[in-house]
């Protein structure tokens, strides 16, 4: 069985941050950061080499294949910033129909500045992402 690469290591948020390119990226990254320790009241963990996550969560899938996940984060990339909103989207279409410029996939929020969502309606999806995982997996 494959093993996950994806997984929480001792890698300086700090230095990841820092190390952003573009003075507006650096400085979204920095806000979301602070956005999802707030909401989560847990510091920061680098996710492999270029994901920044907080909190975590254990799972086990019927074919017995079980690890350990952040319940949430966000990854500066080349196009966007990937904001990871692990339950998805299907409960939070009120909130999507307002957040503002934006694309999505399974799980992940493409943006390509905060300036282009309404930064309020982030925090609740978050929050909302954040409290739909702890339910599901039973962590606090």
């Amino acid at each position: 069985m494959a093993e996950l690469k994806t997984k929480a290591n001792k890698g300086s948020v700090r230095e990841f941050l820092n190390g952003i390119e573009g003075k507006q990226k650096r400085a979204d990254c920095k806000a979301i950061s602070k956005m999802m320790r707030d909401i989560t009241g847990k510091r920061a963990k680098m996710w492999g080499a270029s994901i920044v996550g907080f909190d975590s969560y254990d799972y086990e899938y019927a074919s017995g294949r079980a690890g350990n996940f952040m319940i949430t984060g966000f990854s500066p990339r080349a196009q966007n910033i990937t904001v990871y909103i692990m339950p998805g989207f299907s409960k939070f279409d009120g909130m999507m129909k307002q957040l503002g410029k934006f694309k999505t996939g399974k799980s992940c929020l493409y943006i390509k500045s905060l300036a282009d969502v309404d930064e309020k309606v982030l925090v609740k999806l978050i929050e909302g992402s954040v409290k739909e995982m702890r339910r599901k997996y039973g962590t606090k």
